[in-house]
């Protein structure tokens, strides 16, 4: 499983955009050294190739010569959404991010199995290494293990206010207001559903329903298991059961929720995630077009 892979920099406002566009006009662009054209320094280029990866935009592709292509949810960001302006499309980029163990390994750990709410990062850390140790063959240099701890708090912490164009760092996850941070303490927060986005939600309950082949789902699942809204988002009962409330007003995909003494059943409507996303941002486009 992969540790360092970011080269330290965190994911920055309008690096995605930078990789769909480029892919789409050549898909040897992380392999043809164009780090000059998109404006950044020869050291962070890989870090822009492993977010556009860990998030899912594009795909790698192996042959004789390497490339990529976009994937389809790339493709759908490219046209609707390419500078991330909806929450919803940082919720998918964040899920893409920590859904995956062999990606960004210390992102999946970190939101799925990782139990403290409060923690400083050397804490973090401390339990990150005693995880490593007990699931990895080879050992992982802690210096890999400290950088991610440290980029994994800015990704979704900071908040530009330095004037200076040179340090403009923002990150398009830190809207979801999924950490903070007090006296040196990291605390998992629950957001708002506002934060998040019931169209983000929805994706990820399909994402999920689809890899598992099932039509059918409980909300202790939904808010307990790995790679879902409770884990993923941070999100309590209350909070998951106001969403799937609201999602069973969807008027062309809407859930259906069945509440019994013990046991509360959701139904999953018969859409493919992508399908699903592809109605939402076409219904969302005057709304961003207004934005731009």
């Amino acid at each position: 499983m992969p540790y360092g892979q970011h080269q330290t920099f965190h994911l920055r406002d309008k690096w995605l955009s930078k990789a769909l566009k480029n892919i789409e006009e050549n898909e040897r662009f992380f392999y043809d050294d164009e780090f000059e054209k998109v404006g950044l320094g020869k050291n962070m280029f890989p870090s822009l190739r492993f977010w556009a990866e860990a998030t899912k935009i594009v795909v790698k592709r192996e042959g004789k010569l390497h490339t990529h292509k976009l994937s389809e949810l790339g493709k759908l960001i490219l046209k609707y959404d390419k500078i991330i302006q909806l929450n919803d499309t940082a919720s998918i980029l964040h899920y893409n991010l920590v859904s995956d163990k062999d990606v960004a390994t210390t992102w999946n750990w970190f939101f799925n199995i990782y139990p403290e709410k409060i923690s400083t990062k050397d804490e973090m850390l401390e339990a990150l290494k005693i995880w490593v140790s007990e699931n990895e063959e080879k050992n992982i240099a802690e210096s890999s293990l400290k950088k991610d701890i440290d980029v994994l708090v800015r990704l979704y912490l900071f908040d530009q206010s330095n004037d200076d164009p040179e340090e403009v760092m923002n990150s398009p996850l830190n809207k979801l207001n999924l950490l903070t941070e007090r006296e040196g303490y990291i605390q998992k927060k629950s957001p708002t559903l506002s934060d998040i986005g019931l169209t983000a939600l929805m994706y990820v309950l399909l994402q999920y329903c689809n890899e598992k082949k099932i039509d059918t789902i409980t909300v202790n699942t939904i808010e307990k298991e790995k790679n879902l809204w409770g884990k993923v988002f941070n999100l309590n009962r209350r909070a998951i059961v106001s969403a799937l409330e609201q999602l069973t007003k969807h008027k062309k995909y809407p859930v259906k929720f069945i509440r019994t003494n013990n046991l509360d059943d959701v139904q999953i409507p018969s859409v493919t995630p992508i399908e699903f996303l592809a109605y939402e941002y076409k219904r969302l486009e005057k709304e961003l077009n207004v934005l731009l």
